[in-house]
């Protein structure tokens, strides 16, 4: 069974590798990279400073967020550790499928501190969730104001479809019917679908703390702004006339696209960018120039997790070691 789980690891590593690699291969074979790189090295400092700036606030007001429903859940963590694992979620989002590994170790690393599992990872599913909904709530508006300038069906037609997964992820977790009717595919296995229960009961106690979403909602949406002005500021930085309309309209969907299975995003994300920029005329070099200064803040992000969780980790190495002794 182990030899079948480490394949399995192998083979998911292998896929992710592949599809980052393939789509990074296809899109700079088609880049004037000596044009890329030029535009990159007379980049205005002083826009990336503020983008890496704006992006660092934009972990904070998720990390807000992520307190916001732990609060509600009335979950009794230490607010330094559920800080240290949000890092330590963000340092192996970098190697991990996307925003969901990142979140499973926070999940696995919190279990430690509660026998409330089921609401811890109630906690992590409705963080999701609501920034889910706030990704399309904004692309929709955005591309309300925008529509005259676009004029393209393409797009709404991709918002719709973000519309229709929100709408099927809020009936799933939040109609008990249906919930019911999902766990019962799993009755042979009773641990299974009694954690399933769980769950749902644990996201439903929601309902009655409206205000608390409520203002997780705002802050989604203030967390997707952000992220918004942050490719912005990025592109004032390669000195590019692109109208803020535009990041508001395709910023949303590329987030999205970044979350299929790929390192970090990468390849992915660039891919889905340069798809969007160029129907405003935005040459591909430029486009994956944009996702990849932000990937880069993401890696600065990460290896702040990666400090924290080699601190994390080394008061628990040192304590195991005492035990040993003493048991010696």
């Amino acid at each position: 069974m182990k030899i079948n789980d480490r394949l399995k690891e192998i083979l998911s590593l292998a896929l992710r590798f592949g599809l980052s690699g393939l789509l990074l291969a296809y899109l700079f074979s088609k880049i004037d990279t000596h044009s890329m790189m030029a535009t990159l090295k007379t980049a205005d400092f002083k826009y990336i400073y503020l983008a890496a700036g704006m992006f660092l606030l934009i972990h904070v007001v998720l990390l807000l967020r992520w307190l916001l429903f732990i609060r509600a859940l009335s979950l009794e963590i230490p607010v330094k550790t559920l800080v240290e694992y949000f890092f330590i979620g963000l340092f192996f989002n970098l190697f991990l499928p996307s925003s969901t590994g990142g979140d499973l170790v926070k999940v696995l690393g919190l279990c430690r501190y509660t026998d409330q599992k089921a609401k811890v990872v109630a906690s992590v599913v409705l963080d999701r969730v609501c920034g889910f909904v706030a990704i399309v709530i904004v692309a929709f508006c955005s591309y309300g104001f925008g529509y005259g300038l676009l004029h393209d069906h393409t797009i709404l037609i991709g918002i719709f479809v973000l519309a229709l997964m929100c709408v099927i992820l809020l009936t799933i977790f939040f109609n008990e019917k249906f919930f019911s009717f999902g766990s019962h595919l799993f009755a042979r296995f009773p641990k299974i679908k009694d954690s399933l229960m769980s769950l749902h009961y644990n996201i439903s106690l929601v309902k009655g703390r409206i205000p608390f979403v409520f203002l997780a909602f705002l802050l989604s949406c203030l967390s997707q702004s952000l992220l918004i002005i942050d490719f912005f500021f990025v592109s004032m930085a390669l000195h590019q006339s692109i109208s803020l309309i535009y990041f508001f309209i395709f910023v949303p969907i590329i987030c999205v696209v970044s979350s299929l299975p790929s390192i970090g995003g990468l390849g992915v994300r660039d891919a889905g960018a340069a798809h969007l920029f160029a129907k405003i005329g935005v040459a591909e070099g430029v486009s994956v120039s944009l996702t990849l200064v932000n990937f880069i803040f993401m890696v600065i992000i990460g290896l702040i997790g990666g400090i924290v969780y080699v601190a994390h980790l080394s008061p628990r190495r040192v304590q195991h070691h005492q035990a040993c002794s003493t048991s010696g």
